[in-house]
């Protein structure tokens, strides 16, 4: 498959999953389809908790018990909320044993961000500039 061409995987009801991403060179894009499925998925607060959890976790992720047990969330709700994100395209999750760890999808979140942002500036840096001095001192 050649950057930049779409993949034809699909996800439930014919929509794009998770594997329908745009790819162009190693990074990932996402349409307003998936956007809008990314950002509903965390405007919820439940997930949301979850997602910075796993963003702050790093990339060892961290399994789904001990994230139901650090935000509260009894776990087969917490199992409702994972699904959510994995479909999202903002988590990942990966069976060791008998354990499900997460990891939150780096490449996702990135995606949701470069859509975000794709034209916000105009090419104005100056516009950009004080969001981009967050994220950096943020890392």
């Amino acid at each position: 498959m050649s950057p930049g061409t779409p993949r034809a995987v699909h996800g439930r009801n014919g929509l794009p999953g998770i594997d329908s991403y745009r790819y162009i060179g190693n990074y990932r894009y996402m349409d307003k389809a998936q956007a809008l499925e990314a950002l509903s998925a965390l405007a919820h607060a439940t997930r949301l908790d979850v997602f910075r959890l796993l963003v702050q976790s790093g990339p060892e992720g961290m399994p789904a018990g001990e994230i139901a047990s650090r935000l509260g969330v009894v776990q087969n709700t917490l199992s409702t909320h994972l699904g959510a994100l994995a479909r999202a395209g903002l988590i990942r999750r990966d069976r060791e044993g008998r354990v499900i760890r997460c990891r939150a999808d780096y490449a996702g979140m990135q995606a949701l961000l470069a859509y975000l942002l794709e034209d916000c500036c105009r090419g104005d840096q100056a516009i950009c500039e004080p969001l981009f001095d967050v994220i950096k001192c943020a890392c």
